[in-house]
This record gives C-alpha cells, structure tokens and sequence, in this order.
C-alpha cells in the first residue's frame, strides 16, 4: 500500500508523542484558560490532535459521557479475544488437538 492510499501526504512521518507529553499538553487547556487552538499552535501539534486527547482527559475525569481509556483498552482485549475463540469453535473437530 504507498503513502497516498494510507492517506498521508508523501514525504511526511507520523509523529509520536509520550504520555507525560499528552498529559502536560491536556493539562495547559484544562488548568489554564487558553483555548486548545491557542495551545497546539505554541506547541507545534495539531488542534485536531490536542482537541482529541483534552475530549479523552474529559472522558477518563468523568467530565464528559464516553468509554474511559482503561474501558476502550479492556474492550479491545475482549474483541480480540472473542475473535479468537469464534474461530477456533469454528475449527472441524478432527482439527482440534485431542487432550
């Protein structure tokens, strides 16, 4: 798949940010009284991308209605999980290792 079809402009790396970082950046919005596109501007990011974790940092403080960070994280695993266990039901059983 090249750059284009993923949806990044070519020539561009996605960026990652550390927690702390996350955190320090949500904290400036939330503490302080500057508006998120004041504060990703000072800080190089995105708006849309500090605009997403000040909306998550609202969810896990039970601020706002949604699935907390450990909830979606816990939601995640189950899937998994369950996908798992459809397949290996759907195994014939001459296929199953015997126990």
């Amino acid at each position: 798949m090249s750059l284009m079809e993923r949806g990044r402009p070519p020539g561009r790396t996605r960026r990652r940010f550390s927690k702390e970082f996350k955190a320090d950046a949500v904290a400036l919005v939330l503490d302080g009284d500057r508006p998120v596109a004041h504060v990703a501007r000072d800080l190089g990011i995105g708006e849309s991308n500090l605009g997403n974790w000040v909306r998550q940092a609202r969810i896990d403080r039970g601020d706002r209605p949604g699935l907390a960070t450990g909830e979606r994280s816990e939601l995640v695993r189950l899937r998994r999980e369950n996908s798992k266990l459809r397949m290996e039901c759907e195994l014939p059983c001459e296929r199953r290792p015997s126990g």
